[in-house]
């Protein structure tokens, strides 16, 4: 994998049950995010912009595909692969029960079959536990090559008190999971911080679970990360219900921080937010995203917003990817009849311009004959990905031709 690729989607598919028919929620999502950019994930209510946020960060136990973060896969699908094996079985037992004539060679190729996809699902399960014990290995090994030249050369006065820092920097790293580089923003500011809980309590509740004990340390971080928010450390002793949404927000934004994560997933931050503040919102994340060197993956709707603030843009329809490009290249040559109608929607503050703006409707039925030809994301120009099949494949690079 590259070393500059930070986060890589391939072939994610979140399904859900309803009733005896599924949900195909995401479906066959694939793309990366480079370390230090912003990556925008655009699209209507309802388009899986969310369920792709929180299949990542491991809220749901995807149905297929492979999340890799710094080149360790973090979560792999099994729940395909497990309905694949039973499939494969069934059908091996009807032919064994059969007793049909030349049935041999196909019940060997059951069996092989079924061997491939057992060690796949295995291999699967046993990913979550080895990427997490790999990284804290590789977090008590930095402690050790910080601790060990310190303790060789310090006063007997200071041996007690350092071994004792040693050991509970080790306890910790040894807890240390690698998960805990991504974070989420999450959309509702009041639904996501327990009512029950202070503000100091909600911020430190990552550092409790990651296994750190000391209370001073745990109050100076708290504050630390209400004044880089804007808070001061006054409010850590109020509850949720007693802050604006914007100041709510911020919290949310404190306890994503507190972590040091690598990763931040905002899931539309600034939707349950008056005008004025999602522009505080956005700031702030902006600034955070410089000072903490973050890698942000943007969920929003509103793609003027996206526009402003993301380096590259997907647009999400119904659980898959139609178009993925440089956000400049995208909001100047959108390809995809869906991205030219949300382009289409984007009002601008010019009466003169909104009376004379056109929507573009899309029905991707009227739009599309994928019949016989399927579709799937192609490479138009370099790094302006569109869902399409080969007739529209070869008017779109007939279209880039035109427009260069």
């Amino acid at each position: 994998m590259n070393s500059d690729i930070l986060l890589e989607v391939k072939n994610l598919c979140q399904y859900f049950k309803s009733g005896t028919s599924e949900l195909k929620a995401v479906d066959d999502v694939s793309f990366s995010v480079r370390k230090g950019e912003v990556f925008g994930l655009v699209g209507e209510s309802g388009c899986g912009k969310t369920t792709t946020g929180r299949s990542i960060i491991r809220l749901y136990n995807i149905t297929s595909g492979n999340i890799y973060f710094k080149g360790t896969r973090i979560a792999a699908g099994t729940r395909a692969l497990e309905e694949e094996y039973k499939r494969v079985k069934k059908e091996r037992d009807k032919l064994s029960a059969s007793k049909a004539e030349n049935a041999e060679e196909a019940l060997k190729e059951a069996d092989a079959a079924l061997a491939k996809l057992r060690e796949e699902i295995a291999s699967a399960k046993s990913d979550d536990k080895h990427c997490n014990r790999q990284y804290a290995e590789e977090e008590m090994r930095r402690v050790r090559e910080r601790y060990e030249p310190l303790l060789a050369s310090c006063l007997e006065t200071e041996r007690e008190k350092l071994e004792k820092e040693y050991k509970e920097a080790l306890r910790i790293a040894s807890k240390d999971r690698i998960t805990n580089k991504i974070q989420m923003i999450f959309q509702d500011p009041i639904a996501s911080l327990n009512p029950r809980m202070t503000v100091r309590d909600i911020i430190a509740e990552g550092l409790i679970i990651k296994g750190i004990r000391d209370k001073k340390y745990i109050d100076e971080q708290v504050y630390r990360m209400l004044d880089l928010v804007g808070l001061s450390p006054e409010h850590s002793g109020r509850y949720p219900h007693e802050f604006s949404g914007g100041q709510r927000q911020r919290i949310g934004i404190a306890r994503a921080i507190i972590m040091q994560p690598e990763l931040i997933i905002a899931d539309e931050p600034i939707s349950a937010l008056d005008v004025s503040i999602q522009a505080q919102i956005i700031n702030l994340i902006n600034d955070l995203r410089r000072e903490l060197d973050l890698t942000v993956l943007f969920i929003a709707h509103d793609l003027s917003v996206v526009k402003y603030f993301s380096d590259r843009i997907a647009v999400m329809y119904y659980g898959k990817i139609v178009e993925l490009a440089d956000s400049d290249e995208l909001f100047r040559h959108p390809l995809h009849p869906y991205t030219r109608s949300l382009l289409s929607a984007i009002p601008l503050p010019d009466p003169v311009y909104e009376k004379k703006r056109k929507r573009i409707s899309y029905n991707p039925l009227l739009a599309h004959d994928y019949s016989t030809d399927k579709p799937r994301l192609q490479e138009v120009c370099e790094g302006h990905f569109v869902l399409c099949n080969e007739a529209e494949f070869a008017e779109h690079l007939k279209t880039v031709k035109e427009k260069a």
